[in-house]
């Protein structure tokens, strides 16, 4: 996982409530177990429809979404941040999240960010002409446009984050200690 402190750019302009993960990652996707390749299937939904803001090139490869309530809703699905991480996206900005997608958010590397709806409506609003940065280290979110949020974030999830480490690369920096208890166990 690469460690994150702040990633600053264009935003995709979300301005629905409940995006679920069906609409993150059409089930069709679901028949893998990589991670690689999801992104491009990423909100099929909403890239049919002609003008999108997938397919606008000044959003293009942008690193955060903006969105309102309820993101990630639905499935308890992974695939849904294996998309969102493949398409380059490193943090959500929302008013609130579904618990079970913060969570594999987290797990893989992206910042599930919950502000509230007037805050999440401002960024909306700013994220059409200027750019958003999402800063872990200083727990803030702020636009080029004058706006300055800040956010609270579970601190275990924002150490893991700013560290670059999941669960299991948490686990495997003990296993010197590990060993040595077993060891000692006989087991």
């Amino acid at each position: 996982m690469t460690s994150f402190t702040r990633v600053e750019g264009r935003a995709y302009p979300l301005p629905l409530d409940n995006i679920d993960t069906d609409l993150i990652i059409p089930a069709e996707h679901l028949k893998t177990i990589g991670r690689s390749g999801l992104g491009g299937h990423a909100f099929e939904a909403i890239r049919a429809t002609p003008g999108n803001v997938f397919d606008d090139p000044q959003y293009a490869g942008a690193p955060i979404i903006v969105a309102l309530d309820n993101f990630g809703c639905g499935s308890s699905r992974e695939h849904a941040a294996w998309a969102l991480a493949d398409m380059g996206v490193r943090a959500v900005v929302a008013a609130s999240f579904s618990d079970i997608f913060a969570g594999n958010a987290f797990k893989n590397g992206i910042a599930a960010v919950e502000l509230g709806c007037e805050a999440a409506e401002a960024l909306l609003h700013a994220a059409r002409d200027h750019t958003i940065a999402v800063d872990l280290a200083e727990m803030t979110v702020t636009s080029a446009s004058g706006h300055l949020f800040t956010f609270a974030m579970d601190p275990f999830r924002r150490e893991c984050l700013l560290a670059g480490i999941d669960e299991i690369a948490l686990t495997l920096a003990f296993a010197p200690a590990i060993s040595a208890y077993e060891q000692r166990m006989g087991i």
